[in-house]
């Protein structure tokens, strides 16, 4: 569309019929070149590295610091239990951990803005050969039809 008034606006300015339709197409050409120079000066696409490689967005997510996790206070220890349904809920968490030995906790971690499920979660057991043999026990075991992934939570 550009082009097409440039084109225009030359061919009223070389035929030069009149004065009018040389000031006009005069004023066309100062109007486009002003919006072109506008756009270069002030659109986020158009300034100089304003687009961004696949690369650079992916490298600004991954320079924030990573959030290290403490270990459980009480000394427990923290299974990871991942590929959960997003229809399984806290006690039924529990109950299959339970099943293995005394549970300090269990919470799926949910989504803050919808508070859905993210389809992992965490499990405190305070003994050390409980904790062993549910994650022995549980891992590959399917749940609700999913077959979920457990193993010692680590620090990221």
């Amino acid at each position: 569309m550009t082009l097409a008034c440039i084109r225009q606006a030359f061919s009223l300015f070389s035929t030069n019929t009149c004065e009018a339709a040389t000031l006009v197409a005069f004023g066309a050409i100062v109007g486009i070149v002003l919006a072109l120079v506008a756009c270069k000066l002030f659109c986020p696409c158009c300034k100089k590295g304003g687009k961004q490689s696949a690369k650079q967005s992916e490298k600004k997510a991954f320079d924030k610091p990573a959030v290290h996790r403490q270990p459980p206070a009480d000394g427990s220890i923290e299974i990871y239990v991942g590929n959960l349904s997003y229809d399984l809920t806290d006690d039924q968490l529990r109950k299959e951990f339970e099943a293995y030995g005394k549970v300090n906790s269990a919470r799926v971690i949910t989504n803050r803005y919808n508070n859905r499920s993210k389809g992992f979660g965490f499990v405190h057991m305070p003994n050390r050969e409980e904790a062993d043999a549910a994650v022995a026990a549980l891992n590959d075991k399917e749940i609700l039809g999913r077959k979920i992934k457990c193993n010692e939570a680590r620090n990221a």
